[in-house]
């Protein structure tokens, strides 16, 4: 059982994610700017948050095992949120990242493809910018997870795979369940497998 700060914790991934993370007995630091909209499970304590406040949101995180953060890359601060993890203390940082950079080819990334859709540019791109970001910090055990193209309400299979940065593409093309996603996150922080690391996850 782990204590966790759960950052974005109402969101569609974020949300899912806390659910999983009810279910398997750890406890969560629920984190929101509307903590009204986190839905109430056992062993989680709710907390209004602010991705822009460095200084409050590493006293919030101070003292838990990990955190997760789960939250629109366009509309935060990699310097902010990343500086307030590692004021906190917490060594252990997941983030649910974003599809733009994974590889659909040797050398060819996801975002920079013509089909790409221009209404996910901003946020994909700045997902990607925070990737980079994160591969120069040194003093946290960080993991980014990145999901596969489609990343949608669905169901909970616990079937699914894993890659590294290829895009996982199938049959039916590209995708995962913030369901099956949350499944995947949660199971690398209870077994450390890709320290500073990006990997994948699709069917």
């Amino acid at each position: 059982m782990a204590n966790v700060a759960l950052i974005g914790a109402s969101g569609n991934a974020g949300s899912r994610i806390l659910a999983e993370l009810s279910d398997r007995s750890h406890l969560v630091t629920a984190i929101a700017r509307h903590p009204e909209r986190i839905e109430r499970l056992s062993g989680v304590m709710t907390q209004p948050g602010d991705v822009h406040d460095r200084a409050g949101l590493a006293e919030m995180l101070r003292g838990h095992d990990a955190v997760i953060s789960s939250v629109h890359f366009a509309t935060s601060d990699a310097d902010t949120l990343i500086g307030a993890v590692r004021d906190s203390g917490v060594k252990r940082y997941l983030v649910v990242g974003g599809a733009g950079s994974l590889e659909v080819a040797p050398g060819q990334r996801l975002i920079d493809q013509p089909s790409f859709p221009a209404e996910y540019f901003e946020e994909a791109s700045a997902g990607v910018a925070f990737l980079e970001y994160l591969k120069g910090v040194k003093d946290l055990d960080w993991t980014f997870l990145s999901p596969s193209a489609l990343f949608v309400p669905g169901e909970r299979t616990g079937i699914f795979r894993l890659g590294k940065d290829a895009l996982l593409v199938n049959e039916n093309g590209s995708s995962i369940s913030f369901e099956d996603y949350a499944i995947a996150l949660v199971d690398e922080l209870e077994r450390p497998a890709h320290v500073r690391q990006r990997f994948t996850v699709g069917y």
